[in-house]
């Protein structure tokens, strides 16, 4: 009996029981391949060993073509089970899930630029309320909870065997039920993604209004544009910025946020802390006239804490770019990228929370330390320096957008390839982009105050971040019931749902308070 050549056996694993197919062998031309083993004696000793590895050209070769065969298949099945990256076909066509060449470098690069930004130049007005004890205190609790959380969303990333949530919602759906995780999750989300959009139009216009105003000076005085005008044009720059297809490809803009972030909220604490402070400074918590408004201020001021800390809806996103198998799970430099963005994202908020403190005290306005700098020293500084900052922050809010919109883009192109059964077209996706951002536009020029409502969003999106993944590890990993784990877990969710519920009433008590006049980037 002629038997056929063994590497054209071996090169087509069997998919038993109907199963999806192994990421490798996926149709998207970006799949996360197994990684290459090295070269040498030393590097093949110091392989893994897998059940699938007894099963080679060598081993088979004495072996008659029925029995290889069944070896074959039996190798087919083994590696199914082994990967963890059995993906819907679907996948290979959606922007966040079409490329997995991923890697820690970019997990770093868009955890930075999704989780630092003008959100973090706010965290003074909280320390006017709060005082330098209860500051630093909320801060660093808030810090450490939201890091632990993260920790749990890169391990729920991949953890039922033969599955990734490679989106928050797909998880929370697995936690608590399809139409419950729905519901629970989607609000939240697309609040975050879609208002922070929004929100950064309405603060990258303003600033990029300031630059021109700073560049030009008594140049452009004559017929200036006008705020919404200058909305339109940060729009438009964002629309041509988003036709960039997928998550991986907006890397290099998120490296670009990230360095903008960290260089404007580093010259913004060091400009303020160099300059001699108001000679009416006081460090006193501020005092309002009644004890209920006192407290409805100090909620506040923690929903302001509370909305520094972002990304978590985009965690699993950054996750699921990476390639992951049995060996090399996406958990592991998705971890290590994340660490490194955490470090830089303490060396943001710290700063410029106790130096802006430090700085104005609570003479801090409500818009925080740029319009702080901007009223008490705008003659003391240069205007070239002036000018780099408010640049470098429109630079910051042109990156946020494309990370903070990608899950949007990738909702708008699921619900059409379910319908169509087809990948979209250049055209297709680039009507869906340009459509969300005139959508941002037009709800920024109706609702121009949402841009300073930081308490309000932080207390409506901090389930996210601080309460649902602590319910998400309790009902996928299962702990021992009444354990240490099952009681610190549950008590971390409801915790974080209960100062939901409280930040939330202090931001709508504030907004309506204020009469709705906070600005982010309003100068005085």
């Amino acid at each position: 009996m002629e038997e056929r050549p063994e590497t054209e056996l071996i090169s087509i694993p069997a998919t038993p029981r109907g199963v999806s197919t192994p990421e490798a062998l996926t149709p998207s031309g970006h799949r996360s391949p197994r990684p290459t083993s090295g070269t040498g004696a030393k590097s093949s000793a110091s392989a893994a060993w897998t059940p699938a590895s007894l099963i080679s050209p060598r081993f088979l070769s004495p072996i008659g073509t029925p029995m290889k065969r069944v070896l074959v298949n039996m190798k087919g099945y083994l590696e199914e089970v082994g990967h963890l990256t059995k993906l819907n076909p679907q996948d290979a066509w959606l922007p966040i899930t079409e490329s997995r060449n991923g890697n820690a470098h970019y997990a770093a690069f868009h955890n930075l630029n999704a989780g630092v930004g003008f959100q973090a130049l706010v965290l003074p007005v909280a320390f006017a309320f709060l005082g330098w004890s209860w500051g630093i205190l909320s801060l660093t609790i808030a810090y450490c909870w939201q890091l632990y959380t993260l920790w749990i969303l890169v391990q729920l990333h991949e953890a039922v065997p033969g599955r990734r949530y490679n989106r928050y919602v797909e998880l929370a759906q697995a936690a608590f039920g399809e139409r419950l995780g729905l519901w629970l999750a989607v609000f939240p989300t697309v609040y975050l993604s879609a208002g922070t959009a929004t929100a950064l139009i309405l603060i990258g216009g303003e600033t990029i209004k300031l630059f021109f105003q700073i560049v030009c000076g008594p140049l452009c005085s004559s017929n200036p544009l006008t705020t919404v005008e200058w909305y339109l044009v940060f729009t438009s720059l964002c629309i041509v910025l988003s036709q960039l297809p997928n998550l991986n490809s907006i890397a290099g803009l998120s490296l670009i946020g990230a360095v903008t972030a960290i260089t404007y909220s580093t010259m913004v604490w060091i400009l303020s802390v160099s300059q001699p402070r108001p000679p009416t400074i006081s460090y006193e918590p501020l005092s309002l006239p009644s004890s209920s408004a006192s407290v409805f201020s100090v909620m506040n001021a923690l929903g302001i804490v509370a909305f520094a800390f972002r990304g978590h809806n985009l965690v699993l996103e950054i996750q699921a770019t990476m390639p992951s198998t049995f060996k090399h799970p996406a958990h592991v430099p998705m971890w290590k990228g994340a660490k490194v963005a955490y470090f830089f994202i303490a060396m943001c908020l710290f700063p410029v929370a106790i130096g802006g403190f430090w700085a104005y005290g609570n003479l801090m306005p409500s818009g925080g330390i740029l319009n702080a700098l901007y009223g008490f020293h705008s003659h003391d500084i240069s205007r070239g320096l002036l000018a780099m900052t408010f640049l470098l922050v429109v630079f910051n809010c042109l990156s946020s957008f494309q990370i903070y919109s990608m899950p949007v883009f990738d909702s708008f192109e699921a619900s059409y390839t379910a319908r169509t059964n087809r990948p979209c077209s250049i055209w297709v996706r680039s009507g869906f982009r340009v459509f969300y951002g005139f959508v941002n536009f037009f709800i920024g020029v109706a609702l121009p105050f949402l841009s300073s409502l930081a308490g309000l969003l932080g207390g409506l999106t901090l389930p996210v971040t601080f309460a649902y993944p602590c319910f998400m590890w309790v009902l996928i990993k299962k702990p021992t019931k009444y354990s240490f784990n099952w009681y610190f877990h549950w008590i971390l969710g409801w915790l974080g749902i209960a100062f939901s519920l409280a930040f939330s009433v202090g931001g709508i008590w504030s907004m309506v308070n204020s009469g709705l006049k906070l600005k982010f980037f309003k100068p005085i």
